[in-house]
């Protein structure tokens, strides 16, 4: 198995600074970014098991968070941040950038997975740095959220969605048709909106792990 770079890492951003898991496999060829969703972090069960899948992949991942810990904080109690889709975006737009000028992470073609809230802010940020980014894949998420930014996204973008998550069915279903790119929206049987049930988030990653592998390449074989 290739050895793997792996580093606790702090992005600063004006005057912030945010928390971030590098984890950089033997020979990759392309990082996948993760954007969590509400009330989520880094620390996102889900989201670590989908990165250490893609890792298995040879892909390169970055877990970071979205917000401060006092943000964090206020938003536990308020959800005052959660869904300032722009603010988020924003912040995905500056972390892309850091991973665009990071010696360790300049050369990898960059992916975008988004959860919840956090797929709008992605589908935002590919719209804002089409140059950068390759792939886009929303698992759970709120594409309707990037409205107006939708038909400016120039990447491949595929959305998961559990077929038992009828009103985030109907989101992505709007979201789909309003995509310019090459785009694809996959049902995953048996799942409801946080793919707790069994067997369903493996199917998520490997959905997302085709794409990513497809759009940024893969060190496998």
């Amino acid at each position: 198995m290739a050895d793997k770079e792996e580093n606790s890492v702090k992005i600063t951003i004006d005057s912030i600074s945010l928390g971030g898991n590098l984890d950089i496999p033997g020979g990759a060829k392309g990082i996948v970014i993760f954007a969590h969703g509400s009330g989520s972090s880094r620390f996102s069960p889900r989201n670590r098991f989908v990165a250490g899948y893609l890792q298995g992949q040879g892909l390169a991942t970055l877990l970071f968070d979205l917000l401060t810990p006092g943000e964090e904080e206020i938003d536990n109690q308020t959800a005052q941040f959660r869904f300032d889709i722009e603010m988020l975006a924003e912040r995905l737009v500056a972390v892309t950038d850091w991973v665009v000028e990071n010696p360790a992470t300049a050369n990898l073609k960059i992916g975008y997975f988004g959860a919840s809230t956090g797929a709008a802010a992605a589908l935002i940020a590919a719209s804002e740095r089409p140059g950068q980014t390759r792939a886009v894949v929303s698992r759970g998420g709120r594409p309707d959220l990037a409205d107006r930014a939708l038909a400016n996204v120039k990447a491949p973008t595929l959305l998961i969605v559990g077929n038992m998550d009828s009103p985030v069915i109907e989101m992505n279903k709007w979201a789909l048709e309003r995509l310019d790119s090459e785009k694809r929206m996959e049902l995953v049987r048996g799942a409801t909106h946080l793919f707790e049930e069994p067997g369903t988030l493996e199917e998520a990653a490997r959905l997302a792990g085709e794409w990513f592998s497809k759009y940024l390449g893969s060190n496998k074989g």
